[in-house]
């Protein structure tokens, strides 16, 4: 047997024990180094003793197995990392690396801290697996300028190494200023003068060098700025007025920065109250005040309110109000009115008319509770609305305790004639007094209407025979209120036969005192006209009777049929001012006559004696006078006379 001749460290023995136990050992010859050579390959060759011999071949693949025979070993003995000193926890220091040879477990290497020189074990710690050592807190430049551990790595095998790590700290400006305050003045009176100091301060800085060096700044300069004092004090005064009203509080920051790269900066805010002093009046949210209230109120009725308010504060904005005195000159103002001192309510404390008061005006003032008080005033109109109390009142014809007149109505008289026309007023005001007229009552309803504007009382048809010769009306007044009130008016019209739009004086309507003056005119020229006929008529009939001879036959008549009657309701109107008497002359012989007379309505009464207008020495015919009765009965006693000439 042979090993192939390449191979240094096997070599084969071979022999016998007996004739039949043979061995071949494979003998190594020296050490082997897993490191150099994990694995090793050689062949066996096996030949006989013939001639030529004969041999064959086997592969021997050799395996080496690790012994922990090598130690860890560090890349370096010595570690240097700078930190700076504001490195926050949980920073990264360095890696430290160690290697081991070895494989499988013995090559498993693991880190601890072995020692840590002038610090504490707890200021760092290390990854075992990766040798990563990390800040476990911040360091501190002025505590400690370096830092020195020792990292031992440790294979699977027990074997291990030690480094050195040192650990430079770096100073940095992480000391920010501190800014202490002496004294602090708060709040402050919105009157106070510029220039006064609110707050004095120091500040300082814990680093040395430009990072100590500090300076301050105000941020907002409008009302207060810094004044350097002394070494590092500062104070904190005023440069302008103060305002309450504009700003009650003011926020001030002063922030001081040192010299250092970055530089570093801290903040101190100074909350200054502003104090108010009365320097404000009240003020009314509107410049006058219009307020309404419908008459016949009940008592102490609430009508509005006024406002005002003060823009300081506590009892400086405390307004009370009360009933300011008018100017002496000026007519008192009405004392129905009162307001609440607390919230400005306005009361009317008694009810009002509409038609005697429409409006008044008063003055409220406003006062706050400071001192010396401030004071505003504004005017209150207060302004009365018509109530639909009072009901029309009629003018004409008159509605009092003497006898209705009665209006005279031609006979031949056609549709749309004027009677007469109601008159009435209202003391109310607008619609409450916009007037209607309509016909309630009457003896014929279908031969009168009344306009429904403007009261005119009209002929509806024309008059027949069958109408009666005296009527009754009764018109409604009403006006356009709500709910309506109301008045009548009673009057009367006769239908005569022979006049034609014949009125009395006194039976006229008044002349509306807001109608037109011509109307008024012309109705004073129809009454003279009127009485001068009658007189003219009266004279006539007196000289006839005096020039005639002889009367062979006289009578009193009463009057045809339809004027006697007429008449005596005239007279019981009142609208014959005094008895008249009629006389008839008739000629002898006369044997038909175109008038109807009637026969003596009050037979029973003594007749008196009527001049002729004669002198004493002249013959003296005495004719019973007819005395006008009151009672509206038509005579059904009438009879036809024979007359020559009725005068």
């Amino acid at each position: 047997y042979s090993i192939s001749p390449e191979n240094k460290y096997f070599s084969v023995s071979f022999g016998s024990r007996s004739e039949d136990d043979k061995y071949l050992e494979l003998v190594l010859e020296k050490p082997v180094d897993r490191e150099e050579h994990a694995e090793m390959s050689f062949s066996i060759i096996a030949e006989d003793g013939g001639s030529p011999a004969r041999s064959c071949t086997t592969q021997v693949q050799i395996v080496i197995l690790d012994a922990n025979d090598n130690a860890p070993s560090f890349t370096k003995e010595v570690y240097i990392a700078k930190v700076l000193e504001n490195m926050p926890e949980g920073s990264v220091v360095l890696n430290v690396l160690a290697t081991d040879q070895d494989a499988g477990v013995n090559g498993d290497i693991s880190y601890q801290l072995s020692q840590a020189v002038g610090q504490s074990d707890s200021t760092f710690v290390i990854d075992p697996r990766t040798g990563e050592i990390k800040l476990t807190k911040p360091l501190d430049f002025e505590e400690s300028e370096h830092h020195e551990i020792r990292v031992r790595a440790t294979d699977g095998g027990g074997l291990s190494a030690i480094c050195k790590v040192l650990v430079e700290v770096v100073d940095v400006n992480d000391n920010a200023p501190e800014l202490a305050v002496s004294s602090f003045s708060s709040p402050l009176p919105e009157n106070t003068a510029p220039g006064t100091v609110v707050a004095l301060f120091t500040v300082r800085d814990r680093d040395s060098g430009a990072n100590g060096k500090i300076s301050c700044a105000l941020h907002d300069q409008l009302f207060f700025s810094l004044r350097p004092a002394y070494k590092n004090y500062y104070e904190l005064v005023t440069v302008s007025t103060l305002d309450r009203e504009h700003t009650a509080q003011y926020v001030l920051r002063v922030t001081a920065a040192d010299a250092g790269s970055p530089p570093l900066t801290s903040t101190h805010t100074f909350t200054v109250d502003i104090s108010d002093v009365n320097d404000n009046a009240p003020v009314f949210n509107q410049t006058s005040y219009t307020m309404y209230v419908r008459e016949n109120n009940v008592p102490s009725v609430l009508v509005g309110a006024v406002s005002a308010a003060d823009a300081d504060e506590g009892l400086n904005a405390k307004v009370t109000y009360s009933l300011a005195p008018g100017p002496a000159a000026e007519r008192p103002s009405c004392s129905c009115i009162s307001v609440n001192s607390e919230n400005g309510h306005v009361f009317v404390l008694r009810p009002l008319d509409y038609e005697r008061l429409k409006h008044t005006e008063v003055t409220v003032s406003a006062s706050d509770a400071g001192s010396p008080p401030l004071r505003a005033n504004v005017t209150v109109r207060l302004v009365v609305l018509d109530e639909n109390d009072n009901a029309p009142l009629v003018l004409y014809p008159a509605q009092d305790s003497s006898p209705a007149s009665s209006e005279l109505v031609p006979v031949a008289a056609q549709a749309g004639y004027l009677i007469t026309k109601v008159v009435a007023v209202d003391a109310d005001s607008a619609q409450n007094s916009w007037l209607s007229y309509h016909l309630l009552r009457a003896t014929e309803p279908g031969l009168f209407s009344v306009a429904v504007q403007s009261g005119e009382v009209r002929l509806k048809r024309p008059v027949t025979e069958r109408d009666s010769v005296k009527h009754k009306l009764l018109v409604l007044v009403t006006d356009n209120g709500k709910p309506p009130l109301s008045a009548t008016a009673a009057l009367s019209a006769l239908v005569l036969k022979d006049f034609s739009d014949v009125r009395l004086p006194h039976s006229s309507p008044p002349a509306d005192e807001h109608g037109d003056s011509l109307t008024t005119s012309l109705i004073i020229s129809l009454v003279f006209v009127s009485l001068l006929f009658l007189v003219s008529s009266a004279v006539f009939v007196a000289r006839k009777v005096c020039k005639s001879k002889e009367l062979k036959a006289a009578h009193v008549l009463y009057g045809a049929d339809n004027l006697q009657s007429g008449l005596a309701d005239a007279a019981a109107a009142g609208t014959l001012p005094r008895a008249y008497c009629y006389e008839i002359s008739l000629t002898t012989g006369s044997a038909n006559s175109e008038f109807q007379f009637l026969k003596p309505i009050l037979p029973s009464l003594p007749a008196q004696p009527c001049a002729t207008g004669q002198g004493p020495e002249q013959h003296e015919q005495h004719f019973p006078c007819v005395p006008v009765s009151t009672e509206d009965t038509a005579p059904d006693n009438a009879g036809t006379l024979s007359a020559g000439q009725f005068n």
